[in-house]
């Protein structure tokens, strides 16, 4: 078995040695070297003892790219973000970090731009690179040519449904989260609530907007589909999402928002028209990210743990290319965060 090990020497000087020198210096096999190193085969505390500590004394580590070409893990993982300047998936990969680290693994962070065809270019070099496994974040259509791309590789989605064979997800209780937002308006004396969902083909925006109109339903307030609209997960997509609510001169007194980006977009729609948070308008977003708390007036959202989701798929991804026994998917909670965007209904409605 010729596994390769490097030796560590001054740069400019590099130089390169196969397990027959670990051996000699060992004064013991090629194979016992090789299972002593590789903790494979049945080899002698004594006799392992001595292996290593001629690999320690020679300065020798392994090469990881000839451990893998023999089957062996390289160590290293991916995370697949739609977007890396929105400080929500940051803020997730920060936490997926923190377990790598952990487990003295190297994380390999890319963007796919919510492109299933760029995410389908990524996986394909990620798989040349023989990676461990992959943490896939929301954002991307469900297609055949992503699922062959992730076939045979461990698979943790985050936020996102997935048809890989043993793909595990970890996701929010995102419907329990629309139905917190819209209950905390209507304790609050709001009737008229509007909604400015996230693109319809994300899963999480659908389950955010099922909760919203449950709470409706449940509280005897009735659905309006002329208070709702689309948007991107973008403080662009909040803009338009509240101009366009208001070019339909229908009246509301709240918003419930898809995510804290799109709250912060329709703060500034607001106040663009001279409409007071939240004397004259409710506004409630959804993720609770680091700004939310700094904005004035500070945004009241649905805290959803972004950390604990990085973490949590970390741990999975791990654990399942170690082949331990992991859940199939995790489900973490959600609460409601009341803070100054609003406040009890005045009997007034913005048309």
């Amino acid at each position: 078995m010729s596994i390769t090990w490097v030796r560590r020497t001054p740069p400019g000087a590099p130089h390169v040695v196969t397990i027959r020198d670990v051996a000699a210096e060992a004064g013991v096999s090629i194979t016992t070297v090789s299972r002593a190193l590789n903790e494979s085969g049945r080899v002698g505390r004594a006799t392992r003892e001595r292996v290593l500590n001629a690999a320690r004394r020679l300065g020798y580590e392994p090469n990881d790219l000839a451990r893998s070409l023999h089957g062996k893990a390289t160590g290293t993982i991916a995370v697949l973000v739609p977007d890396i300047t929105n400080p929500f998936f940051p803020e997730l990969v920060k936490g997926v970090q923190e377990v790598a680290t952990a487990h003295q693994k190297l994380l390999l962070l890319c963007q796919t731009s919510e492109d299933s065809e760029i995410a389908v270019q990524e996986l394909l070099h990620l798989r040349r690179k023989r990676v461990d496994g992959v943490v896939l974040v929301g954002g991307l259509a469900a297609s055949e040519q992503l699922d062959a791309a992730l076939a045979g590789l461990p698979v943790v989605a985050v936020d996102r449904d997935t048809t890989v064979d043993g793909s595990q997800v970890v996701r929010s209780d995102h419907r329990r989260g629309g139905r917190l937002a819209t209950e905390h308006l209507i304790e609050l004396g709001h009737e008229r609530i509007a909604h400015v969902r996230g693109p319809a083909h994300l899963s999480v925006a659908r389950d955010r907007h099922d909760g919203y109109r449950e709470a409706l339903e449940e509280a005897g307030l009735p659905y309006d589909a002329s208070l709702v609209v689309e948007g991107g997960f973008l403080e662009e997509g909040g803009c338009d999402g509240l101009r366009a609510l208001r070019r339909r001169r229908r009246p509301f007194t709240a918003v419930f928002c898809g995510n804290d980006l799109m709250a912060i977009g329709a703060l500034r729609a607001l106040e663009d028209v001279g409409l007071a948070v939240p004397d004259e308008v409710s506004v409630v977003g959804f993720d609770d990210i680091h700004l939310a708390s700094y904005l004035r007036p500070s945004l009241t959202t649905v805290h959803q743990p972004i950390q604990t989701l990085g973490r949590r798929a970390a741990a999975l991804l791990i654990g399942s290319a170690m082949n331990d026994e992991q859940p199939a998917s995790e489900v973490l909670d959600v609460h409601i965060v009341r803070r100054q965007t609003t406040a009890r209904h005045r009997r007034t409605e913005v048309r």
